[in-house]
């Protein structure tokens, strides 16, 4: 198959027909992209390293950044990873379909193109049906990473898939907005002790419930420094990003809305929380939920951030949401965007 499609065929999850031909695509070594319930994937045979070396050229992603393996039913797990301790059964158990990535031990099946050179594989299963029906469709696991660019916001419908992918891919399957909106859960499952690698969908109490303490990797929280390899998709890179700069804003919404006034230059843009929209009047603006409600900020975050990818956006200050569980997967990814820099007002606790 030829290493760039000269047209990207839209297919819908809801045609069988259509998804008899993304299988077949895939099969033949092609590139489609997906939805699961957490943002649109960019699928390839995971199990083909040519196919697998299509994600990279297409996103102009780094080589050294692991996918993720999609299966579509829990006996997969066992044909991929060397090693399937009790705790990745009981979370499994729990959590699959859902937006839960588990990092094992590989099997010497998988690429090393998938793993980046890695002795572990990272795999979930999606609640997606749609993308469950194109893994049954294809008869083999998906090595997908977000259909997107890299670095950019990741897609949260096909219209997002189709401005940054189209003519790098074979086909686009529509399955209408993600349910959740941001990448899922990695809980590294590989060393003596759980350790998060990237917050997600499924929580850390929700994690250390049934497991007990989870350990969470520096790189949750800051960058990850140079020399050290990524473990995970998502961890050493700038992602989810405009090309304005990003810059958290930290502190109560007054404060914050003065800091504004106060020091943003022309082509300045804010990322607000719905009620604080007046309170930046004069600036650009766009909300992306309410402060209280962690799964629409969630749900809105990276289609809000593509509103703001516009030429006459210059810098952005992005209000950033306090408090734990999903709020810390928020963070997280606004974290990425900034790349951990950020302003902090008075008032900030």
């Amino acid at each position: 198959m030829e290493n760039k499609p000269d047209v990207t065929l839209r297919l819908s999850a809801d045609s069988p027909e259509d998804i008899r031909t993304a299988g077949e695509l895939l099969r033949a070594g092609g590139l489609v992209a997906l939805p699961t319930e957490t943002v649109y994937g960019l699928a390839a045979d995971a199990l083909n390293p040519v196919a697998v070396s299509r994600i990279f050229t297409a996103k102009g992603r780094p080589s050294d950044n692991p996918l993720i393996v999609h299966i579509a039913d829990l006996a997969e797990l066992g044909t991929l990873c060397a090693a399937v301790p009790d705790a990745a059964v009981l979370l499994a158990a729990r959590f699959w379909p859902g937006p839960l990535t588990l990092v094992l031990p590989r099997r010497d099946l998988v690429p090393g193109a998938v793993t980046a050179g890695l002795p572990t594989v990272a795999v979930r299963l999606p609640a997606s049906q749609a993308a469950r029906a194109v893994i049954q469709a294809a008869g083999t696991p998906l090595a997908a990473p977000s259909a997107n660019r890299s670095g950019t916001p990741s897609p949260t419908t096909a219209a997002h898939v189709w401005h940054d992918l189209n003519g790098r891919v074979d086909a686009i399957v529509d399955g209408g907005p993600c349910a959740v909106g941001i990448e899922s859960t990695i809980l590294d499952l590989s060393g003596d002790k759980p350790r998060l690698l990237r917050p997600g969908g499924v929580t850390q109490a929700e994690l250390e419930e049934p497991l007990g303490p989870v350990e969470v990797d520096p790189a949750v929280l800051g960058p990850l420094s140079p020399e050290n390899a990524p473990r995970a998709p998502g961890m050493k890179y700038r992602h989810y990003a405009p090309r304005a700069p990003v810059y958290l804003l930290r502190g109560p919404s007054g404060a914050a809305a003065v800091w504004v006034r106060n020091h943003a230059q022309p082509g300045a843009a804010v990322l607000c929380f719905d009620g604080e929209r007046a309170l930046f009047e004069g600036v650009t603006r766009v909300s992306y939920g309410p402060e209280n409600d962690p799964s629409s900020l969630a749900l809105n975050l990276f289609d809000a951030l593509r509103r703001l990818d516009r030429p006459d956006v210059t810098v952005i200050y992005a209000r950033c949401p306090e408090g734990d569980g999903l709020y810390e997967a928020v963070r997280n990814r606004l974290g990425k965007a900034a790349g951990f820099r950020q302003v902090t007002v008075a008032g900030y606790r």
